[in-house]
């Protein structure tokens, strides 16, 4: 998952990590507790190298030159997971990432909310931050094994289909588009190119900043730069859409050097976005902010020429996704590809690049679930080939069973 970089713990700096967290947590008027200080001496579960190769990352899709996929649990899943639900997941995303990466010819960035990766909401439990940590940390060392391990060499590209394309359209297509990788690395390996690179994957960890105290305490200053970095996951997440982020979880936000995604909804006011690019990207790096957008298909097309306007305008070079909703009881399908079309639409008539999108798993049955993400995945791949005249395009992908592959029928 990227370069390993110092320890905190042989890090002069490092050395008070309870006295650190305690002046963190005094500006949100928190004592510290013990289950803190365990924490703030516990290893990190990410580094800070990995974070800054996630933003180099993040800045090619600000520019146009890769596309950004998000997904992984809906807030709310269980908080630990097995090592065949974790591997059922991240075989749903890297089948949704190879149909991406195949239409459009263009990395993608992955960016996974693994369930155990983020704290339960607040509760009197005083042992929760510290079990938070402990499955967290065990889910990802299993996707670090999966992800390194073997089980995302693209050559295992069909393994990842299995009994499912038997019982499913999505599937079927999906196989489609399998052969025409296999034969690519056929015709790599004939001339001699076998890449290293295709045997493992970059896998990036998301969590919502539910709990300050969580996420601070498990914030560590980096021995390079003398950054402050939350080690609990490469990215953080803040706001819910439905209301604006607190003062508080912007100012953790505004105070790290992770790349941070705050979520929009409709209430959302052109004020408030601009009010975000203020306070976490002031020296306006391409994709230090990620904006994720769940408009609805009724208002996305009124709502969102504006937002992309004005922040661009304000000289901000955001990463923008659609996160429609996606969960079990969410709109139906036809209304969720509205919505992720007018968001591909709007980009297309101001010539701004539509960095890619958000989704939600189950992630206690991944593999009943699946259907639905990858056929998303074909709808945002026919999407991102069709622009309008005079609007910034992907490249095209290849061929004629390329576009089979991902031909499929409108709603």
């Amino acid at each position: 998952m990227g370069e390993r970089h110092l320890h905190p713990a042989a890090d002069p700096a490092a050395r008070a990590p309870a006295r650190r967290l305690a002046d963190r947590l005094r500006r949100t008027g928190r004592a510290v507790s013990s289950g803190d200080v365990a924490l703030a001496k516990a290893p990190p579960l990410v580094f800070a190298g990995e974070v800054d190769q996630l933003r180099e990352r993040l800045a090619a899709v600000a520019r146009g030159e890769a596309l950004l996929l998000q997904a992984g649990d809906r807030p709310g899943a269980r908080a630990a997971l097995s090592a065949a639900a974790v591997r059922d997941t991240l075989r749903t995303l890297l089948q949704m990432s190879a149909v991406l990466t195949y239409a459009a010819s263009v990395p993608v960035v992955k960016v996974g909310r693994i369930a155990g990766h983020y704290p339960a909401p607040r509760t009197g439990d005083p042992g929760l931050p510290t079990r938070t940590y402990q499955a967290a940390a065990s889910t990802l060392n299993l996707v670090r094994a999966f992800t390194t391990g073997g089980e995302a060499d693209l050559s295992q590209v069909h393994a990842w289909n299995r009994e499912f394309v038997t019982a499913s359209p999505a599937g079927q297509r999906y196989e489609a588009v399998a052969r025409g990788i296999d034969k690519a690395l056929a015709f790599m390996k004939a001339c001699g190119t076998d890449p290293a690179g295709l045997r493992s994957v970059e896998f990036y960890a998301a969590h919502d900043v539910a709990r300050l105290d969580y996420a601070s305490a498990l914030t560590r200053t980096d021995s390079r730069t003398g950054a402050p970095y939350a080690t609990s996951g490469h990215l953080v997440r803040i706001g819910d859409g439905d209301r604006p982020p607190d003062e508080a979880h912007v100012g953790f936000a505004a105070r790290i050097a992770n790349p941070v995604t705050v979520r929009l909804g409709p209430a959302t006011t052109v004020d408030e976005v601009l009010g975000y690019v203020d306070r976490l990207d002031p020296d306006r790096e391409p994709g230090r902010l990620t904006f994720a957008l769940r408009l609805g298909a009724e208002r996305v097309r009124d709502l969102l020429p504006e937002l992309v306007e004005k922040v661009t305008a304000s000289g901000a070079r955001p990463v923008w996704v659609t996160a429609p909703e996606t969960s079990s009881g969410a709109p139906g399908f036809d209304d969720v590809l509205d919505e992720v079309r007018g968001f591909f639409d709007v980009h297309r008539s101001l010539g701004t690049h539509p960095g890619g999108i958000h989704t939600e798993l189950t992630g206690d049955d991944a593999a009943r679930d699946r259907e639905r993400p990858l056929d998303l995945a074909f709808r945002v791949a026919e999407f991102a080939r069709s622009p309008e005249p005079g609007a910034r395009s992907l490249s095209p992908g290849p061929g004629r069973e390329h576009q089979a592959a991902l031909s499929v029928r409108r709603p």
